[in-house]
């Protein structure tokens, strides 16, 4: 049996299969384009492209793919064989440098915004060399980006390349300006870690909710949910041990640096954590992940549940994106060191950051947005929709004497104490965590806690590299045009604090009254994707992406479009499975046992007739109310379906919003109130406590 190292990245071509199967002079050619983006000959390619197909074939590939991420939130692959024809009526495998480089998929079938017509159908997929192929399914997948015949981005890891290379830009423009003269790239990191709902495959089948729409649109709160916060970190249930054995094994395989699990809060919630690694490639590693933890689950007769809110009343599932930037020579510019007041780079980047989250926080909480997302969003489970960041009390205290232009004068490092002798000392951190804050400071990092399990977290950090791409800018530009460079770094941090220190913010950030603070200091709260997403076109954001050529104004308007088109399909198709299932399941069920309720109660007064049947009479009475207030419920739906507006997106996503939403929770209300009075053997589906309590 083969150990983790032995066969770590064995399904990768890495680094280390390019340098044992490429020429010298193919490989390092291939390196300068990969580190410096330089252009790759078709010589080149050619070559590479022979020994990944040889590669390949060798562990079993029979096809080739361009893995890219269209705007569907999912990715998406067309295989083609390794297979020619020869003369002789036989076959042999070509695989040439042109295939590798560039692909044409059907582009009309895909999300465009407007930018494409359907009869319009071509499109690219050009190699990501940054991102190493890999083995899936047999399948030689290679990441690529997806673009139009015009040339315009129809996927999330084009605009996320151009965020990089952007903030890279502007980055070395400022460490130039400090002296740093040995940096020649500074590159962002991420590490998202993913939680996720494991339920019986059986029962899942049962749902048709959960198969349409990947959440329960109906169900009552078992007795039992999250209160006694007994699985946060419990031992792990040898059937999820096993799934989670073989899901490691997989994404160890894949060269994906999958390193902490454990019980998150909820029942039958869990948590996958990797180490972070360069964004874009944190970004492949993410989609695959997701797709992986499903995979492996059907295997061990589960289902991997990766929406949001998949269960109303215990805590959803979200995404931590672990987001730092780092120089080629491993200096991570957001490491404050031992005395942080004295570190003017680590200083002058973390401006960068706080003064971008508070220019841009419309652009962040976007970037999160989506129809499961802002069920979970300010649900006291999450971040609340209002964006701000937290810094701890250490460096807060540090940002406020150099507010006041004061002498910063640091505590002496606490011990930790426990109280018994056969345990360790060990220095305490110099501040804590706070897990109610959006956009969180954590030693060397932020952590932006807002994105959705099901998210791509490649929105979130192309719109965090941009903003923070232009805070450096304005800095590049004040130093290169001031005669004393160190009083001008004195001055811009005195600037950024003063000018944005609205933004910070160290307490609880579900306390009501924070609401009530944020609107007082003039930031925005957008609750839901309708909200929000519109502000995507506002001018300043518009012209901040576009002078960093991120997206084109073409390109912005389209994803807009896009984004409240997809939020607006997820709740129809949500709102049409409600009624399905309450005229087709639910009042056939609760009036069969009301039926059944009614025929009993006539035997027993038959038997004796002196008996008053209160119980009885009550209860159906009850469940006759309760189906007439579904039938009502349900039809109301049905009538605000079909007077949604057409034409103008965001008009049916303000529909949507409040015309939709507000009757789907009239008919869940009754619903759900008709399962504790409806009998365990009439119930059509299983119920919450069967979903969250069956994984053994």
């Amino acid at each position: 049996m083969k150990t983790v190292p032995e066969y770590f990245g064995s399904m990768v071509f890495d680094d280390r299969v390019m340098k044992a199967r490429l020429p010298e002079g193919v490989y390092r050619s291939l390196r300068r384009t990969m580190d410096q983006g330089e252009r790759l000959d078709l010589s080149v390619a050619n070559a590479v492209a022979e020994a990944m197909k040889d590669w390949a074939v060798e562990r079993g590939a029979t096809h080739f793919t361009h893995w890219f991420q269209p705007m569907t939130g999912v990715t998406a692959e067309k295989h083609d064989s390794f297979i020619s024809p020869a003369p002789d009526g036989r076959v042999i495998l070509e695989f040439s440098g042109k295939e590798l480089i560039r692909g044409e998929p059907d582009a009309s079938s895909f999300p465009s915004g407007g930018l494409r017509a359907t009869f319009e159908a071509r499109g690219y997929t050009a190699w990501d060399p940054t991102s190493y192929a890999f083995i899936k399914d047999r399948t030689l997948c290679i990441p690529t980006a997806f673009c139009s015949y015009g040339g315009e981005a129809l996927d999330k890891k084009t605009p996320l390349l151009r965020s990089m290379e952007a903030l890279n830009r502007q980055a070395m423009r400022v460490l130039r300006l400090l002296g740093d003269t040995e940096t020649t790239c500074v590159r962002t990191s991420v590490g998202p870690e993913q939680e996720y709902f494991l339920i019986d495959r059986a029962l899942y089948e049962k749902r048709k909710d959960l198969i349409y729409t990947g959440r329960t649109l109906f169900g009552a709160r078992p007795p039992k949910g999250q209160e006694l916060d007994d699985h946060y970190f419990g031992a792990i249930k040898p059937r999820v041990a096993a799934y989670m054995a073989e899901l490691n094994e997989e994404l160890w395989k894949l060269g994906i640096l999958a390193k902490t699990e454990h019980n998150e809060v909820a029942p039958a919630q869990h948590e996958l954590a990797p180490i972070y690694t360069a964004t874009n490639i944190a970004t492949d590693h993410n989609q695959l992940t997701m797709e992986i933890m499903q995979k492996v689950a059907a295997k061990h007769g589960l289902v991997c549940l990766l929406h949001e809110k998949p269960f109303d009343g215990v805590n959803g599932s979200g995404k931590h994106n672990n987001w730092s930037m780092a120089t080629d020579t491993g200096v991570n510019l957001l490491s404050p060191g031992e005395k942080p007041f004295e570190n003017t780079r680590f200083l002058l980047f973390l401006s960068a950051v706080i003064q971008a989250v508070d220019d841009y926080q419309d652009l962040l909480r976007l970037s999160v947005a989506t129809a499961g997302n802002d069920h979970r969003l300010g649900a006291n489970e999450a971040p609340p929709a209002v964006v701000s960041i937290f810094l701890g009390d250490e460096l807060t205290a540090v940002l406020q004497a150099i507010e006041r232009g004061e002498d910063y004068t640091a505590a002496a490092g606490a011990v930790m104490k426990l109280g018994v002798h056969a345990l360790p000392r060990f220095p305490k951190d110099s501040t804590d965590r706070n897990r109610t804050s959006p956009f969180a400071f954590t030693g060397n990092k932020f952590e932006f806690r807002m994105l959705g399990s099901s998210n791509s977290i490649a929105c979130a950090n192309m719109m965090l590299n941009s903003a923070v791409a232009e805070s450096l800018r304005q800095y590049a530009d004040r130093l290169e045009g001031a005669a004393d460079a160190e009083n001008e770094v004195r001055q811009i941090l005195r600037d950024v604090i003063t000018a944005h220190k609205r933004i910070l913010f160290n307490g609880n950030g579900y306390d009501a009254a924070w609401l009530e603070e944020a609107a007082r200091r003039g930031l925005s709260n957008l609750p839901t994707t309708p909200d929000c997403m519109p502000r995507l076109l506002d001018e300043k954001n518009v012209e901040m992406l576009t002078r960093h050529k991120v997206f084109s104004p073409a390109e912005l308007h389209s994803r807009c479009d896009i984004m409240l088109e997809n939020y607006c399909k997820s709740v129809e198709i949500e709102a049409v499975t409600m009624s399905d299932m309450a005229r087709k399941e639910i009042l056939p069920a609760v009036e069969a046992f009301a039926a059944a309720t009614a025929e009993a109660a006539g035997k027993k007064k038959a038997l004796a007739p002196e008996l008053t049947l209160g119980y009885e009479t009550g209860l159906v009475r009850r469940l006759s109310g309760l189906t007439d207030r579904m039938a009502e419920a349900a039809d109301a739906l049905d009538a605000a379906m079909a007077a949604l507006p057409q034409g103008d997106i965001i008009a049916r996503s303000e529909a949507v919003r409040d015309e939709i939403l507000p009757r789907m929770a009239d008919l869940r209300s009754a619903a759900d109130q008709a399962e504790l009075a409806t009998s365990q053997e009439h119930w059509p589906f299983p119920t919450y406590g069967d979903l969250l309590f069956s994984v053994r």
